[in-house]
């Protein structure tokens, strides 16, 4: 008797898969996609909900408005990626380089960001309530009035962000470095800031 079609998939080696391949898996609906190569491509408005992408290249796509609700992203190469409006809802991109990526008004709400590279990325007024950030690249980050609040930034690097008007009510700092940031507006009611000046904090909030 023949093995199922799925297993047989499984076994299937796709490391030197085409970026076509790639693309017609998604759109027969596959959610394990591991290491797919989609480089440059545009996903627009795609629903990509619980797909694995753990380990894919996803340099420079386009996934503006896209939803990745619970997806896996972990290890992904989203560098530069156009990530505008979209939905990564409780999705895991642990370990994630998204240096340089717009995620202008997406929704990480809950997302875990473990060790994700960040820099320089533009997440203006971005959800990130309550997401795991935990050793995070945000070095000069784009987070003007970025909801943060909750969110665990421990251990994160924030050198030179922007964090003009963000909401960190309730968001864990310790260990956080938060040199050059610029504060200005910020709310830190209830926020863990072991080991940080408060007096420092409290003057650069006030724009001081």
């Amino acid at each position: 008797m023949s093995e199922p079609r799925k297993e047989k998939e499984h076994e299937e080696d796709r490391s030197n898969w085409s970026v076509n391949r790639w693309l017609e898996r998604l759109e027969r609906g596959y959610i394990s996609c591991e290491g797919a190569n989609l480089s440059h491509q545009f996903l627009k408005g795609a629903n990509l909900g619980r797909t694995n992408l753990s380990g894919a290249n996803l340099y420079k796509v386009n996934l503006e408005d896209a939803s990745l609700f619970e997806a896996s992203l972990v290890g992904a190469n989203l560098y530069g990626a156009n990530l505008k409006g979209v939905r990564f809802v409780g999705a895991n991109l642990e370990g994630a380089n998204l240096e340089g990526a717009d995620l202008w008004e997406a929704n990480l709400e809950g997302a875990n960001l473990e060790g994700v590279d960040l820099m320089d990325a533009n997440l203006y007024g971005i959800n990130l309530g309550g997401a795991n950030l935990y050793g995070a690249n945000l070095r000069g980050a784009y987070l003007r009035y970025t909801n943060l609040s909750y969110a665990n930034l421990e251990g994160a690097n924030l050198v030179g962000a922007n964090l003009f008007g963000a909401n960190l009510r309730g968001a864990i700092l310790e260990g956080a470095d938060l040199k050059g940031a610029n504060l200005r507006g910020a709310i830190l009611e209830g926020a863990d800031l072991e080991g940080h000046d408060l007096d420092d904090l409290r003057k650069r909030v006030a724009g001081f």
